[in-house]
């Protein structure tokens, strides 16, 4: 028995196993606890509105004065920006508050999301449009 395959079969099947794979590809925010959000204040360090997820550093002073960089996960630029930040909404040196979703392994860093991101006088870091 001889098998023919359609071109539209073909391409269906290249079409399956390419969005698999994309999808296979993407990692998960499991890393952090979305149960126990917690509220960090800090200056930016650094701001990179890079794909496929943008980072955060900010330096924090713990409770014994000792600063630590916190790197913040989030998500993509364009999610951001559709949430009303861009690439110049924080530079080096700016003080901001930050409700996040830190690491399950206590370490330093978590992931943020823009709206809940204030400057130190309250006023928010996205403007969602």
């Amino acid at each position: 028995m001889r098998l023919s395959l359609q071109p539209t079969c073909v391409l269906a099947g290249l079409v399956l196993v390419a969005a698999t794979g994309a999808a296979s590809a993407h990692h998960s925010f499991a890393m952090f606890d979305m149960e126990h959000p917690i509220e960090i204040s800090g200056t930016v360090k650094e701001f990179k509105f890079v794909s496929p997820h943008t980072l955060l550093i900010l330096q924090v002073k713990g409770d014994d004065g000792v600063v630590k960089d916190w790197t913040l996960e989030g998500g993509a630029p364009g999610i951001l920006v559709r949430e009303g930040m861009t690439a110049k909404s924080l530079k080096p040196g700016d003080e901001i508050k930050a409700t996040i979703n830190p690491l399950h392994s206590g370490a330093e860093g978590g992931s943020y999301q823009p709206l809940a991101i204030k400057f130190k006088d309250g006023t928010p870091v996205a403007a969602p449009k």
